[in-house]
């Protein structure tokens, strides 16, 4: 009862200093946000402070009334996802300040956190939090027992190794930070409007929205779904399938804790993802336990949230949580002897991933703002940035893993509720590079023609967009699952192994994955120039590499551009960003553009072939004339291959050798493949995945989705040699001199101790003479080279060939330089081959 009693109290003092100010709501805004949770509160909030003050908040009963009113309300920086990281970090320096920005209460308690490692694997992930978040200047250190039980004396330290020290982190009171952002966009002109709730939307002709209410009609041009548990259900009435479930998860509170009542401290919030698999932390003196049990998870309301819920929590389930909450007061044995005076048992939206869905739905002008697990923790930076992108066209940090456009798989009620089981599971489990969530794969996924027969040859498949693609292959007795660590495995070696056989001989991948357009209209060449970097291939067949241009001059993504003929393109791209890609180029057509965008991905299958033996193994297929003066490097040819017609060979390659790229109508896969594998040679023909792939491009220093985003402009992201200096949107931002940040090619030194045997994962800090200057955006072993390469965002300044580094891997530096690029033909004659 007292927080429901806490979330009265906000809603008197918060409407109390603006009496009067809510009765009048005016029929047309810029944006109607529909949902008045912690998420809606913090967008309406961050829109006001970007200056966009038109924004109306609808909700239905009182603000926070759904999820965010009941959550635990913790907030921390042992973050490994480097957007999340920037995201909580925000949060933890906003909070603090909210109440003297808006004179409402947010009672935040900087009380710090320790999250504690019992294996090997669990102090080898909080090592690599560490080497992210201390980039960002984020206080932590790894700290041992001794250090833990002087910073938390009662908590049971058998079989823990080490601990992640987070000072800085803390909890809030979550209706008071809802109220206080709420009551910020108040201040600064936008409106908030409570007990009305919103019955439906419809579409104008002229792309308006009419958001329906029980109070009457407001016209929209943007709306937001940040409805929490309802978001489902309201993007329903637009059309939107969101594969979002509702999950229950259990906090208790105990009586007071003797021990705590002499106590002038906080204890740090202790994080145990093995024994408790939640948190265990002081709510004034008493205890609270938090429990995301690791079996039998539970969802509710399958078929849609009763619109009459307000404030809604359910009998607990004791037999669920209780082998957990055994272990916390084995864990915290001063809890063990008292008694739960309070029980928290409520509903949490979960996506399939884990991430939220925050950007862009796919029906222009309609955003979602929702399917956040941990509201309190990411609602700050949510809010701040979608609303840059809302206003700006683009965020400060890289949004691709937030998109809601990135489910591919096939959803229904199944998928939807048991992949949020999942990914509850999940929650307190060890967040490995690569980690697998092989629930309903490959019942629910998109497969190749080819998916069978490269599983017979131990082919180890990951999910992109809902297909499955090989990552790697498993040969010999090697088990054919996936190899979880932060350290090098043997997957290192059989990595090499592909890459090998593919530069001595050829190698064969299946690519189905790629997002597949084809473009046409009397205006798609026009139309094309103007969004992309490089000039458009002239003649019929040739082929383009780009890079597709936001008005603001920052990177939608890379592309490949292919002339089939007069006004008529073919446009492929990475397999993630599918409905992305489609949704972005509709809304670049201007009103009267002839311009036609057709999703041709599941129309064709593609078999990459590469390597100094490719065009004697095609050779045998085809009938065509392979050589360079009849299919030369970068052009596009219609052919027959193993009597499959109209196969689109490209003689392209992400491997740097010579290679044809074969988009083979989906009913001749099989047919070619099997011609490829079948010729006099193919005795080493090796298959490879896309791991190796990765350590390929490395090797040629070419950029993949994680350099090519919305963050960065062509020059910051070095790739002015595909590209003009004017000419389409966004080139004077664009192509401007970079002084913030820019692109630079690493060589890591080779690890020296057995213990610290590992790579570079991704978003780990990059130091120059003691002080953090950057972090890694990928990277890969290169093993023409035997050195880990990678790619990373640095001061201009420092960007000069020679220079050295020092990057943390798993909390330990190592020694980087700047090298040339690339390190393997340099020269780029390989793919050019005429042998």
């Amino acid at each position: 009862m007292i927080y429901r009693l806490i979330q009265v109290y906000h809603i008197a003092i918060f409407y109390q200093s603006h009496k009067g100010k809510f009765s009048h709501m005016q029929e047309q805004y810029k944006i109607v946000i529909i949902g008045g949770g912690v998420m809606g509160c913090s967008l309406a909030y961050h829109l006001c402070k970007e200056g966009e003050t038109d924004v109306l908040l609808l909700e239905k009963g009182e603000l926070t009334g759904g999820s965010t009113w009941h959550a635990a309300g913790q907030i921390t920086h042992s973050v490994s996802h480097y957007s999340l990281a920037k995201m909580a970090a925000y949060g933890t320096e906003l909070y603090p300040s909210l109440e003297d920005e808006t004179g409402q209460s947010v009672t935040w308690h900087g009380c710090g956190s320790l999250r504690v490692a019992y294996t090997d694997d669990e102090v080898d992930w909080i090592k690599y939090t560490l080497s992210v978040g201390k980039g960002l200047g984020h206080e932590m250190e790894v700290i041992g027992p001794d250090r833990i039980r002087e910073l938390h004396p009662f908590y049971n330290l058998d079989g823990i190794k080490a601990a992640l020290h987070t000072p800085h982190d803390g909890h809030v009171d979550p209706a008071g930070v809802s109220f206080a952002m709420a009551k910020g966009a108040r201040l600064m002109g936008g409106t908030v409007k409570r007990h009305n709730r919103v019955t439906g939307i419809t579409r104008k002709d002229n792309g308006e929205f009419i958001v329906h209410t029980e109070q009457g009609d407001i016209i929209a041009e943007h709306v937001v779904n940040a409805g929490g548990t309802y978001a489902r259900q309201i993007g329903e009435w637009v059309g939107l399938d969101l594969p979002i479930a509702n999950m229950l998860h259990h906090y208790l509170i105990t009586d007071n804790v003797p021990e705590f009542q002499d106590l002038d401290y906080e204890l740090p919030v202790i994080r145990d993802d093995r024994m408790v698999s939640g948190y265990v932390r002081m709510e004034q003196k008493a205890g609270l336990i938090g429990i995301y049990e690791k079996a039998n998870a539970a969802s509710v309301w399958d078929d849609g949230t009763p619109w009459e819920a307000e404030n809604e929590l359910f009998e607990p389930d004791y037999d669920r949580i209780m082998p957990w909450l055994e272990n916390s007061m084995e864990r915290m044995p001063i809890l063990a002897e008292l008694g739960i005076k309070r029980v928290v048992h409520g509903a949490i939206t979960h996506p399939p991933d884990g991430n939220m869905m925050l950007g862009p739905s796919g029906l222009r002008n309609f955003w979602c703002c929702c399917g956040s697990q941990v509201g309190i923790a990411w609602g700050p930076g949510a809010g701040k940035y979608l609303a840059q992108w809302m206003v700006h066209g683009a965020a400060d940090v890289s949004m691709r893993s937030f998109d809601p456009r990135r489910f591919g798989a096939r959803i229904d009620d199944d998928y939807r509720i048991g992949k949020a089981k999942e990914d509850y599971l999940l929650r307190h489990e060890i967040p490995f590079p690569h980690l697998d969530r092989p629930d309903y794969r490959p019942s629910h996924s998109k497969l190749s023609p080819l998916y069978e027969t490269l599983k017979q040859k131990g082919a180890v498949y990951e999910d992109i967009y809902g297909w499955e693609r090989p990552f790697w292959y498993a040969l010999g007795d090697t088990p054919q699952k996936h190899i979880e660590s932060f350290k090098r495995t043997e997957l290192h070696a059989i990595i090499g192994d592909e890459v090998r056989g593919l530069r001595t001989h050829a190698g064969i991948a299946d690519l189905t994955a790629f997002a597949k357009l084809e473009v046409s209209g009397d205006d798609a060449e026009s139309y094309l120039s103007r969004i992309s970097s490089n000039k458009i291939p002239q003649k019929d067949g040739s082929i383009s590499l780009t890079y597709l241009m936001l008005e603001n001059g920052r990177i939608e993504g890379e592309a490949t551009f292919v002339k089939l003929g007069e006004n008529h393109f073919y446009v492929v791209y990475a397999a993630a960003r599918e409905a992305a890609l489609k949704n972005w180029m509709e809304e670049q057509v201007r009103t009267g553009g002839k311009v036609s965008i057709t999703n041709v991905s599941g129309d064709y299958g593609v078999i990459m072939l590469a390597g100094p033996a490719s065009r004697k193994i095609l050779a045998e297929c085809t009938d065509t004339s392979l050589d360079n003066a009849d299919f030369r490097w970068l052009s596009t040819q219609h052919i027959t291959v193993g009597g499959v017609e109209n196969v689109r060979a490209m003689r392209v390659s992400y491997t740097g050798e010579l290679g044809w790229e074969l988009h083979v109508p989906m009913s001749g896969m099989l047919d070619v493949y099997n011609a490829l594998v079948s010729t006099s040679q193919s005795g080493g023909l090796v298959h490879v995945g896309s791991a190796s792939l990765n350590a390929m491009r490395m090797e040629k220093a070419y950029r993949s989705g994680h350099e090519i985003t919305n963050e960065v402009t062509l020059t910051e992201a070095d790739v002015m040699r595909f590209s003009r200096t004017e000419g389409f949107q966004g080139a004077e931002q664009a192509t401007a001199v970079a002084t913030k940040y820019v692109l630079t090619y690493l060589q890591i030194d080779e690890p020296t101790e057995s213990d610290y045997n590992a790579d570079p994962l991704g978003s780990e800090s990059v130091w120059y003479q003691g002080k953090p200057i950057g972090q890694i955006s990928s990277g890969g072993y290169g093993y023409a080279v035997n050195h880990y390469l990678a790619y990373a965002f640095i001061p201009p300044d420092l960007n000069v060939v020679g220079n050295e580094f020092e990057v943390l891997i798993l909390g330990k530096p190592r020694r980087a330089v700047v090298v040339e690029q690339c390190v393997y033909d340099n020269e780029n004659m390989l793919p050019r081959s005429n042998d």
